[in-house]
C-alpha cells in the first residue's frame, strides 16, 4: 500500500450534498470508513476519541437545521481539516508541540468560524510541524508513503490528497501551503498577505503568516475564497494572461529535474496559446533569503519569549536553533528585514509593468517530495513570493520520474487574488487536457 491518492472534488460534493443527490449521513459514514482504513498509514489527523459519533451528531443537526435544500449554505455538510495552529472551540491547540495546550487557548479562529457559518463541519485537527517550522510530525505523503507530504501544513495537504476531506486550512510563512500542495498533488492557495483574518491562530512570524487552504482543484478554491478573503469581488477574465518566468539565481535554486519539468510545463502552456516571457529577476535572491530568515527567526523569538523561557526543554532541536538565532537579531536588522518586504514587492511589480506580464510562474518546489519524513523539503521556490506578500496558487502539473506529483506555482500582483484564481482554472486545465 503505497499510493493512497484519491482527493474528493469540493464543488461537486457540495452541490450533491445541498441538493440531496448525496445523503449527508452516508457521506460522513463513508468518510469515517476511509479514515479508519487509511489514517493508520498516513497520520494526517490528530487523534480524536469519538470522531465518528461527533461527525454524525453534527451532520444530523445540520439536517434538522436545513431540511429545505434551497436554504442550505454553500458548504453544507462539507468536512474540513484544520491545521493545529488554529483555535477551534472544543479542540485543544498544541501547534505541533509538546507544550501545554492551555498556553495557546483563545477564541475560535475567525477563518474556522466563517467556514462553520457556511455550513461546513470540522473533520478534526490536522498535523502541523512544530510551531509551523521544520520539525516534522508523523504525516506521510498519500502519493507515496515513503515520502514527505511537505510542511508545515503537512496534515492538511495529506488529508485532502487522501480524500479524508474536500477542504483543509493551512498557513504559510515561507512555503507551508504551496510546497505540500505540490508534493501531494492537490491545489493550494495562499492569498495576499492580510487578505484572510489571522485572528485565533498561533503565529510563527506575524509579518509573514498568511492563512491558505487546500482543495482537489481550482474550482474548489474559487468556491471557498469569497467565504474567507476580505472584500472578494467577482471578476471575469477574457484574454489569456501573459506569463513571466523569473530567470536568474532564484530559478537556479530548483533541481535539474525540477527545471526540466518546468521547461516542459512552459512548452505545454505555449502550445495552448499562452505568451511566456523570460525576465531577469531577483538577482539579489541571496539577500532576500537572508532577510526572510532574519525576520522569521527574530519574530519567532518574540512570539515564543515567555513560553521558551519556561518550557525550553520541551522544544525540538531545529525550533530551538531558530529561536536562539532570532534572539541574536538586533532591532535595526529586524527593522530592515521588515521594510525590505515592500521593496521586493515593488521591484517585482515594476518588472510586471515593464514587461506587460500578468502572472509569474515558477516551480512550486525544487523537485518532487524528498524521500523520508525527517524533512519537509526546501521552501526556496516559495520564499520571495511569501516575503513580498503576493497571492500564489499551485497547480498539479505532471509527474516526476519517480511518479510523484510536481506543481506549477502562479503568482499575481498584490491583492489581485480574484484574477489569479480566475486565470488558474484555465491554466490548470492545460495539464489535464494534455494527459498530465
Amino acid at each position: 500500500m503505497t499510493c493512497l491518492f484519491l482527493p474528493v472534488p469540493l464543488t461537486a460534493t457540495a452541490h450533491a450534498l445541498r441538493s440531496n443527490q448525496l445523503d449527508l449521513l452516508a457521506f460522513i459514514e463513508d468518510t469515517c470508513k476511509r479514515i479508519d482504513t487509511l489514517e493508520p498509514h498516513i497520520h494526517a489527523l490528530l487523534p480524536e476519541a469519538g470522531r465518528r459519533a461527533r461527525l454524525i451528531s453534527e451532520a444530523k443537526a445540520l439536517q434538522e437545521r436545513f431540511p429545505d435544500p434551497s436554504t442550505r449554505p454553500t458548504l453544507y455538510g462539507i468536512p474540513f481539516g484544520v491545521k493545529d495552529l488554529f483555535n477551534v472551540d472544543g479542540f485543544p491547540t498544541h501547534a505541533g508541540s509538546q507544550l501545554p495546550a492551555h498556553l495557546f487557548a483563545g477564541p475560535e479562529a475567525a477563518s474556522v468560524s466563517a467556514l462553520l457559518t457556511a455550513g461546513a463541519i470540522i473533520l478534526g485537527k490536522t498535523v502541523s510541524t512544530e510551531f509551523a517550522w521544520f520539525e516534522p510530525g508523523p504525516t506521510r505523503n498519500p502519493c507515496n508513503l515513503a515520502h514527505t507530504p511537505g510542511g508545515s501544513s503537512s496534515g492538511s495537504a495529506a488529508a485532502v490528497a487522501a480524500g479524508f476531506c474536500p477542504l483543509a486550512l493551512g498557513t504559510q510563512t515561507v512555503g507551508s501551503v504551496i510546497r505540500p500542495a505540490a508534493f501531494c498533488g492537490v491545489v493550494g492557495f495562499k492569498p495576499s498577505y492580510g487578505r484572510i483574518s489571522t485572528d485565533g491562530m498561533v503565529f510563527c512570524s506575524p509579518s509573514l503568516d498568511t492563512i491558505g487552504f487546500f482543495t482537489a482543484d481550482v474550482a474548489g478554491i474559487a468556491l471557498v475564497a469569497p467565504l474567507l478573503c476580505r472584500g472578494w469581488l467577482t471578476v471575469k477574465t477574457h484574454a489569456l494572461p501573459v506569463l513571466g518566468v523569473p530567470d536568474g539565481p532564484y530559478l537556479a535554486q530548483a533541481s535539474p529535474e525540477g527545471l526540466a519539468a518546468f521547461e516542459k510545463q512552459l512548452s505545454m502552456l505555449e502550445q495552448a496559446g499562452y505568451t511566456v516571457r523570460r525576465i531577469k529577476a531577483m538577482s539579489d535572491i541571496d539577500t532576500i533569503n537572508q532577510r526572510d530568515r532574519q525576520l522569521v527567526f527574530a519574530e519567532m523569538a518574540q512570539v515564543h519569549a515567555s513560553w521558551f523561557a519556561e518550557y525550553e526543554t520541551l522544544y525540538r532541536p531545529r525550533t530551538v536553533a531558530a529561536i536562539r538565532e532570532g534572539q541574536q537579531v538586533d532591532t535595526e536588522v529586524l527593522a530592515t528585514a521588515r521594510t525590505a518586504r515592500a521593496l521586493v514587492r515593488a521591484k517585482l511589480q515594476v518588472l510586471m509593468s515593464q514587461n506587460a506580464i500578468d502572472l509569474w510562474v515558477a516551480p512550486a518546489a525544487p523537485g518532487p517530495a524528498p524521500e523520508g519524513i525527517d524533512t519537509t523539503g526546501n521552501p526556496a521556490m516559495n520564499l520571495p513570493w511569501s516575503y513580498a506578500g503576493l497571492p500564489t496558487i499551485t497547480l498539479p502539473a505532471g509527474r516526476a520520474e519517480n511518479g510523484l506529483p510536481l506543481g506549477l506555482q502562479c503568482i499575481a500582483d498584490f491583492m489581485a487574488d480574484e484574477q489569479l484564481v480566475a486565470w488558474a482554472e484555465k491554466l490548470g486545465s492545460v495539464f489535464h487536457t494534455m494527459g498530465n
